[in-house]
């Protein structure tokens, strides 16, 4: 791809809207296309999805490249990667940005493969070096301990997934105009080796952990299944969700869909509160994209002190309960 030009964004949809991740993607994206000067696209796939398409203009595209098809009404990897490496390679992107969801994580690096280039996945920041205007891809490594910059500097087109929640979207601009383009991918059942089932729709009371504005998470230190009843008190009062480390989940005082951490979830909360937990790598590696963060632990050793911004050395029996009724009065009045 020697005449590689623009930035594409790969978006995605939920109940016939579009999702978080795409109006983040385009808010980056677009971000990105000015500092080297060339146009932001990006492209839809589904069944019936060019309803979608001026409204991702508003969010920031210049064109967007639709491509509907019955037999792409539901995610499978082998249509998705097939047409999205046709698209790429008559489109010839300079950059190509999907999101770290399930879809992105099962198609991102397939279609790397098959376009011969890299992939730097899981990024919390994407930037353009004023020097090479290549991008910059900022990732956690080392369960969260440190933070890699990457660079794609041989291979084109330069590929990253981003964390959820990580990137601000664009103000909706009811103005902008842009192009929409039909593109024939060529499908045909041949293609598509798997067959989709089912759906089957996770059961959540309340706030989804991974959507959550405000992030609650007990550790081992709890010490058992009761205490988080309090925890589950204070995310509500917050509107946010109730998480657990891995011990907790592992001893079955919150189910394992509740776990954060590299094993888990991964959250990237305005706030999150962590609650007699150490902040173990594996831990952090599922959080630290956290807008603010706050951690209670009777250790002042303890490692989420090093990545928090607020903390506070204490018994979390003694911290937590004065802590929840300082919050009901401040929403009170």
């Amino acid at each position: 791809m020697a005449d590689s030009k623009g930035v594409l964004i790969c978006g995605e949809f939920m109940n016939g809207n579009l999702a978080a991740i795409t109006t983040e993607l385009l808010g980056i994206g677009r971000k990105l296309a000015n500092d080297i000067g060339e146009d932001l696209s990006a492209v839809l796939i589904g069944e019936k999805v060019s309803d979608l398409a001026e409204e991702v203009i508003r969010f920031g595209a210049d064109k967007v490249y639709v491509i509907e098809s019955p037999l792409l009404k539901d995610y499978v990897t082998d249509s998705y990667v097939g047409v999205m490496e046709k698209l790429c390679r008559e489109v010839a992107p300079n950059i190509l940005i999907l999101g770290q969801t399930s879809m992105g994580r099962d198609l991102a690096p397939r279609l790397a493969f098959r376009l011969g280039t890299g992939l730097t996945t899981d990024c919390l920041e994407l930037s353009i070096d004023p020097d090479t205007k290549l991008m910059l891809s900022t990732k956690p490594v080392y369960g969260g301990n440190a933070l890699s910059i990457v660079a794609c500097e041989k291979t084109q087109p330069q590929m990253a997934t981003i964390r959820p929640k990580s990137m601000e979207p664009l103000e909706r601009d009811d103005s902008r105009k842009g192009e929409v383009i039909a593109f024939d991918a060529g499908l045909d059942e041949s293609m598509v080796r798997v067959k989709f089932i089912e759906r089957v729709k996770e059961e959540v009371e309340g706030v989804k952990l991974e959507d959550a504005d405000v992030v609650v998470v007990g550790g081992r230190g709890i010490g058992g299944p009761e205490p988080f009843a309090q925890l589950e008190a204070l995310a509500k009062l917050l509107g946010g969700a109730v998480g657990a480390t891995r011990p907790p989940c592992d001893s079955g005082w919150l189910p394992p869909t509740q776990q954060v951490g590299l094993t888990g979830k991964l959250v990237t909360p305005n706030l999150y509160i962590g609650v007699a937990n150490s902040g173990a790598s594996q831990h952090l590696a599922g959080c630290s994209g956290s807008k603010h963060m706050v951690a209670i632990n009777k250790d002042p050793e303890a490692n989420i002190f090093k990545v928090c911004q607020y903390g506070v050395v204490g018994d979390y029996k003694k911290v937590l309960p004065p802590f929840i009724e300082k919050v009901k009065e401040l929403l009170a009045g």
